[in-house]
């Protein structure tokens, strides 16, 4: 696709895109993160919203062409990697309090699906964030749907979804890995985090 074009979904110029971005955003449960991972970044459209977040952030994705332009874009914040690799096997070795799979997990079968959530799990910090987005509509490059995506998600046995935001057109979970497992998600609100719940 990015052979055709450079963005072939045009995701700095839609409305529908912006206000996706700003929601992924919003709907993050703290104010600031210390390390953040974004795989399958494209053009770096997330990425520049989300560096204003994180003091570190690595993005990435296998696409040359739409590296190109997340480099372009974001190369004026220094605390920004944007590197290609090639998932799962490049998956990195770092942990991270924030990962954001974005329009990503349903490219893989279901069997490589839990793998990706297994190895973001094992990278997310105890208490970090895992934010899931996914469109909903019928893909046929897609392996699985976005609401079995998220189903499988909000099976993990190491993750609890303290927030979810559902349209016809997209899917958007927050996952928190607790420090303490079995802790229900009331008790990780972010009004619980400043002792108003």
């Amino acid at each position: 696709m990015y052979a055709e074009r450079d963005d072939p979904w045009q995701l700095a110029d839609r409305w529908y895109e912006q206000r996706k971005y700003a929601l992924t955003v919003a709907a993050l449960p703290r104010p600031a993160y210390r390390s953040a991972f974004e795989p399958g970044c494209s053009v770096g459209v997330l990425s520049a919203l989300l560096a204003g977040r994180c003091r570190a952030l690595l993005s990435c994705d296998r696409e040359d062409r739409a590296l190109a332009q997340a480099r372009a874009r974001l190369a004026h914040l220094p605390h920004v990697r944007v590197e290609h690799r090639l998932l799962p096997e490049d998956w990195p070795e770092e942990g991270f309090d924030l990962i954001v799979l974005s329009e990503l997990l349903y490219y893989f079968t279901a069997a490589d699906g839990a793998g990706l959530l297994d190895r973001a799990v094992r990278s997310l910090e105890p208490g970090g964030t895992l934010e899931l987005v996914h469109w909903r509509r019928p893909v046929a490059a897609h392996a699985r749907s976005a609401d079995a995506v998220h189903q499988q998600a909000g099976g993990h046995p190491s993750l609890v979804r303290i927030a979810t935001h559902s349209e016809p057109d997209f899917l958007l979970d927050v996952f928190t890995r607790p420090e303490r497992p079995g802790t229900a998600a009331a008790r990780l609100s972010v009004a619980a985090a400043e002792a108003l719940a």
